[in-house]
């Protein structure tokens, strides 16, 4: 879910905060589950099965489940699978906008440009769970959020085709958050209405503050071993991203999936001694039914036409 709710920081290392922050199993369970609904917040799968012009509830709430593989982070050796509930919440506002894209401030709206708030997240991992870091601090969730700028550059019946640029600030989700660094994650986003499937398709080229980059690759030198050389990871292109997603809305069920391929190709952080494979891939299903919804309709503003 980009929370358009799909991040800042501190100088302490993460073996710092990993040793004076202690994990809870609730405080664990919350950190994963953001970072999850982000993942299931792909293009397409904001979309319930729309028949253009009808008018939609205000609001709608529901609840469901998910199930997500992720890799430790981009370059990872290991992935993890997570099965967590799926909270559902639609909200159709002039202003403020909830749907599987997130939650969205609109701060300017126009013909073809307009400008909202959007969010992206990854999930904690156990560095003893992942070859590369073992023995290394293990690493918090984290949130990235800031202004999204989008630019309609065609569409047609059933389709449109986005350039978007998000520009996000990032910081650990632990019990003290902490900045480190910013984002971006300029992109062309497509969306297509076949039938009763929403699909999107999204390609970006991801960059990363010296601080964000150092946070999952910088190896200090109480971390070096004979296997692992002392790396300080540098600012600027972070390689590629690619997502491919699918939903559909029958009735009170709603449904979707995704697939994404990160890469770091052509970018210098593939030489570090943290990465063990160039190319990652996400992936997860989710539904979820609608078992709330408001009497007032409004007209859905973000629907294919």
């Amino acid at each position: 879910m980009a929370v358009s709710i799909s991040c800042l920081a501190g100088s302490a290392g993460p073996r710092a905060a990993s040793r004076a922050l202690p994990r809870g199993k609730a405080h664990r369970r919350l950190t994963i589950l953001l970072p999850l609904l982000t993942a299931m917040t792909t293009p397409g799968l904001a979309q319930a099965q729309a028949q253009p012009g009808v008018e939609r509830p205000l609001w709608e709430l529901g609840v469901g489940a998910a199930a997500v593989s992720l890799p430790h982070y981009r370059g990872a050796e290991k992935s993890r699978a997570w099965l967590l509930p799926m909270p559902y919440f639609v909200y159709r506002g002039e202003i403020l906008r909830a749907d599987r894209e997130g939650l969205k401030l609109l701060l300017l709206d126009r013909e073809r440009l307009h400008l909202d708030l959007s969010a992206s997240a990854t999930a904690p991992a156990d560095s003893d769970d992942e070859p590369a870091r073992h023995g290394m601090a293990d690493l918090d969730g984290t949130l990235e959020i800031g202004p999204n700028l989008n630019w309609s550059l065609a569409q047609g019946p059933g389709w449109r085709l986005q350039a978007r640029l998000p520009l996000r600030a990032a910081l650990t989700l632990s019990t003290q958050p902490r900045a480190i660094g910013w984002s971006a994650l300029p992109n062309l986003n497509l969306d297509r209405r076949v039938g009763g499937w929403e699909m999107g398709a999204q390609l970006g080229w991801a960059w990363g503050s010296r601080r964000l980059n150092g946070y999952f690759y910088d190896v200090g030198p109480g971390d070096v071993t004979p296997a692992r050389a002392a790396y300080r990871a540098g600012s600027g292109h972070a390689g590629w991203q690619a997502t491919l997603s699918f939903s559909r809305r029958d009735g009170a069920r709603w449904i979707g999936a995704f697939v994404r391929a990160d890469s770091l190709a052509g970018s210098a952080l593939r030489h570090g001694p943290l990465v063990r494979r160039t190319n990652t891939f996400s992936f997860g299903i989710g539904v979820s039914w609608v078992l709330l919804q408001s009497g007032q309709l409004v007209r859905d503003r973000d629907e294919l036409r």
